[in-house]
């Protein structure tokens, strides 16, 4: 079952397997359903006979929050004990019971397949970062992934790991899409994750990462930001990247990123 958000002239609608859902439909409803319920809730919808082809929004609503995992995989371990003026936090982190987790945008700043991501102007060594994406109920389960483009300041973080929410969290710097996979965690355990940079036509990077490679699966680190959170109309957590471009590469306004985990694809170009 896949779930899209479509800007329609009557406002934002959500759409199941590509036909409109009612309107009055809302993923917070959706959300406040127990796992095991969610199924049986969606086929309870009527769907209209219209195909969902107004223009793709991003699959979360303004009142929703998106946080994030750092360090999951042995290569975002790695690339951030290199970066770092204080490697030996990110290598504590990684062998941690409790996992690194943070904010990163609220549903309202999202952006999705196909709109602009951006780098800050501050900083002069950007990447993004691929991702599955789980999406939780408001009883911290699991029902569902998108795809994630976490953009972060390589730069900013490197100089003081305290600066991670400015190389983290700023306008442009979260993509999710292009819809809703709805489905429980037993399905994202094997899930391919590639990304591809196109500068100019070219591709300039291209890697892919298996997420059978976590270190920390996504039940632990929902359950770990549900420990003293309450997440009323459900959240959105990145579950972490194990791709990482060379250290010679920055982002550069043009560049198209392009980012798949399991058949989503989720697309975005570079902003100034």
């Amino acid at each position: 079952m896949y779930l899209s958000r479509h800007g329609t002239s009557g406002g934002p609608r959500w759409a199941l397997d590509g036909r409109y859902l009612p309107q009055d439909f809302t993923l917070q409803q959706l959300l406040a359903v127990e796992a095991m319920d969610v199924r049986g809730f969606i086929e309870g919808q009527s769907l209209g006979e219209e195909a969902a082809e107004d223009p793709l929004l991003p699959p979360v609503e303004p009142e929703h929050e998106v946080w994030a995992s750092g360090v999951t995989y042995l290569q975002s371990r790695d690339a951030r004990e290199m970066e770092s003026a204080d490697a030996d936090a990110y290598e504590r982190v990684y062998v941690a019971e409790r996992p690194e987790l943070f904010f990163k945008a609220p549903g309202w700043r999202v952006v999705g397949h196909e709109d602009r991501v951006r780098v800050r102007e501050d900083s002069d060594w950007n990447v993004p970062e691929p991702e599955l994406v789980v999406v939780v109920n408001s009883g911290m389960e699991i029902v569902g992934y998108t795809a994630g483009n976490d953009v972060s300041s390589r730069d900013i973080e490197g100089e003081n790991p305290l600066y991670l929410p400015q190389a983290k969290v700023y306008d442009g710097s979260c993509s999710l899409g292009p819809g809703i996979v709805l489905c429980g965690p037993d399905s994202m355990r094997e899930l391919r994750i590639s990304m591809g940079i196109r500068r100019a036509g070219e591709t300039v990077f291209e890697n892919e990462v298996d997420t059978s490679q976590m270190k920390r699966s996504p039940e632990e680190l929902a359950e770990y930001l549900g420990k003293e959170l309450a997440f009323p109309v459900g959240a959105f957590l990145m579950t972490g990247t194990g791709i990482v471009p060379e250290d010679e590469f920055t982002l550069a306004a043009g560049d198209v990123v392009g980012i798949s985990v399991g058949e989503l694809f989720l697309e975005n170009e570079v902003g100034s």
